[in-house]
């Protein structure tokens, strides 16, 4: 018995398939790197969106705050183990320090590290000397 043979058009067609398949899996795999990134931007765009909205409020509620202490309605806050003679903690100046101080104890408590704290007062509220509020709240960098 003679052995079968398949035709050459076959194997042409074989190979234009397996070429075919091979450049959508890499169109595919483009896609989703295009995707992840657009997706990575959008995440940036909203956490620096939502820093903002964040570091707004805490000055609005730094402001009240300020407002009644001056008004006599609020006990003055310090920071612990100050003296109560004391006028605030040093660098404290304006609401927008009182709302970064506040947003800063917030996320130590929650557990974020010294490097987040320091984005999102960096994002939030433009500060570009973050040290002495992180060393306030978190002590000293080692």
């Amino acid at each position: 018995m003679a052995s079968e043979k398949k035709p050459a058009s076959a194997d042409k067609a074989a190979e234009r398939l397996a070429a075919i398949v091979d450049a959508a899996e890499r169109a595919a795999l483009g896609v989703i790197d295009d995707a992840e990134q657009e997706a990575k931007r959008y995440l940036e765009d909203a956490q620096a969106q939502a820093d903002r909205l964040v570091a707004e409020k805490l000055r609005e509620v730094a402001d009240r705050l300020e407002q009644q202490s001056a008004n006599g309605n609020v006990a003055q806050l310090r920071p612990v183990g100050s003296r109560p003679d004391a006028e605030g903690p040093p660098g404290a100046s304006g609401s927008g320090s009182a709302a970064a101080r506040l947003l800063a104890t917030q996320m130590a408590v929650s557990g974020s590290s010294r490097k987040e704290i320091e984005m999102r007062l960096r994002n939030g509220f433009e500060i570009e000397d973050t040290s002495e509020i992180l060393d306030a709240i978190l002590g000293p960098e080692e």
